[in-house]
C-alpha cells in the first residue's frame, strides 16, 4: 500500500489555507507523516540593472516578520509539531522545488473563490502546481463551500480502467481505511444520451430500443465486474466497500454522486506529467476540481 511520509502544505494566510492545514494535519496523523507548511513570500520589486536579484534584497528583519506570521498562522490552526518553511521567490517554482527536494508524497493546498477552484486557480499558482507536481495533490475548497468532514466518512474514487486508475484506487482505499470511511468505486460509461438530450427509449423503434438497452446492460455488467475485481480483501477488511456504474457525462455523474452521497473526498487518477495539460484541464478532472464541494485528490501514475 502507498506510504505517505512527507506532506507539504503551501499556505497564503487565508481561511481556505487554514482549512487545508486541518486536512493536512489529519492525514499526517493517520500515517505518522511529517508535515511541512510552506509560505512563499513574493515581494514586488522592479528589477534594477547591476543590483542583486529581488529575492536576495529582502531585509533579514522582513524575512523574520514573515516567518513569525507564518508560525502564528499555523499555531492558530491548532495543529502541533508542524515545521514551518518560509521562502522568497516565485510561488510555483518554490512549491515544486520544495516538493521535489523534500521527496514529498502529498501536496495539500486550498482553493479559493465562490466556485472553489475557478477564481484563483485558473492561470494561477495552484493551477500550475496541479499540472506539474511530482506527487498526488489534494485540493481543499473554501470552508464556506465545503461539506467535508474529518476524518473522512465517505470516499468516492473514480475509475476509468486505465493504468493511472490503479494508483488512484490504491491511495483512495488507504485513506478510506485510515479514516474508517465508507469507500465507493465508480465508473461512468460515456453514454451519449445526456448532452444534448436524445429520444427516450420508448420513442425509438422497438428493435433499436431493445438493442441499445441490451448494449448498455452489457457495458454496465462488464464495468461492474471490473470494479469488483479491483477491491482486494485488504480493502474489504478495513472499510465498507461498494461499487457503482453510471452513464452520461463523467464529471456530471461524479459530482452528482458525490453530492447525493455526501462524499468527503473524491479521488481521480490522471495521466503522467508529460500529458497533464491535456489530462487535467479541459477534461473531467478540471470540471470536478472546479465544482466539487469536497476535497479532491488527483493521483498520477
Amino acid at each position: 500500500m502507498p506510504r505517505i511520509e512527507r506532506i507539504l502544505c503551501p499556505v497564503d494566510f487565508s481561511d481556505t489555507s487554514r482549512h487545508a492545514i486541518e486536512h493536512a494535519g489529519a492525514i499526517a496523523g493517520w500515517y505518522g507523516a511529517q508535515l511541512k507548511v510552506l509560505h512563499v513570500y513574493s515581494p514586488i520589486f522592479m528589477p534594477v540593472p547591476g543590483l542583486p536579484a529581488p529575492t536576495n534584497r529582502v531585509p533579514d528583519v522582513e524575512r523574520q516578520r514573515v516567518h513569525d506570521e507564518a508560525g502564528a498562522f499555523v499555531r492558530a490552526s491548532g495543529i502541533a509539531g508542524v515545521d514551518v518553511d518560509v521562502c522568497v521567490g516565485q510561488p510555483v517554482a518554490v512549491v515544486l522545488e520544495r516538493a521535489a527536494t523534500l521527496a514529498t508524497d502529498l501536496i495539500v493546498m486550498g482553493t479559493h473563490g465562490a466556485s472553489g477552484f475557478e477564481h484563483l486557480i485558473l492561470g494561477s499558482v495552484a493551477e500550475k502546481v496541479l499540472r506539474r507536481a511530482p506527487c498526488p495533490v489534494l485540493t481543499v475548497p473554501p470552508r464556506a463551500h465545503a461539506r467535508a468532514r474529518l476524518p473522512f466518512q465517505r470516499v468516492l474514487c473514480a475509475v476509468d480502467f486505465f493504468e493511472w486508475s490503479a494508483a488512484a484506487v490504491e491511495l483512495a482505499s488507504s485513506l478510506a481505511r485510515e479514516s474508517r470511511a465508507e469507500f465507493e468505486l465508480m465508473h461512468v460509461v460515456e453514454w451519449p444520451w445526456d448532452e444534448p438530450p436524445a429520444p427516450a427509449f420508448s420513442e425509438l423503434p422497438a428493435e433499436q430500443a431493445s438493442a441499445l438497452l441490451e448494449f448498455r446492460r452489457y457495458l454496465v455488467r462488464g464495468a461492474t465486474r471490473r470494479l469488483e475485481s479491483l477491491v482486494s480483501d485488504a480493502v474489504r477488511d478495513g472499510c465498507s466497500v461498494t461499487v457503482q456504474v453510471a452513464h452520461g457525462k463523467p464529471y456530471v455523474q461524479l459530482l452528482r454522486v458525490a453530492a447525493e452521497t455526501g462524499a468527503d473526498l473524491l479521488v481521480l487518477g490522471v495521466h503522467g506529467r508529460n500529458s497533464i495539460d491535456r489530462a487535467l484541464f479541459g477534461s473531467t478532472t478540471e470540471q470536478v476540481v472546479r465544482r466539487a464541494t469536497c476535497a479532491v485528490l488527483t493521483v498520477r501514475k
